[in-house]
């Protein structure tokens, strides 16, 4: 069991739509743990897409 514990107050609606994002034996805490890591791997990917659109690379033949 978790040791700290708090409530968030959640609209029902918001709790329905975070429900259907959950697995089977997920409780919410497992849930939003997830979307929050998915959501840290796609800043990052898009970060990295960002850096190669905006860099000039250089071929070695060229250092």
């Amino acid at each position: 069991m978790m040791q700290d514990r708090t409530t968030l107050p959640l609209r029902k609606a918001t709790r329905d739509r975070l429900r259907a994002f959950g697995r089977k034996g997920e409780s919410y805490d497992d849930i939003l743990r997830r979307l929050m890591e998915i959501a840290e791997e796609s800043a990052f990917y898009e970060r990295q897409v960002r850096i190669l659109k905006e860099s000039r690379f250089h071929s070695l033949s060229e250092i």
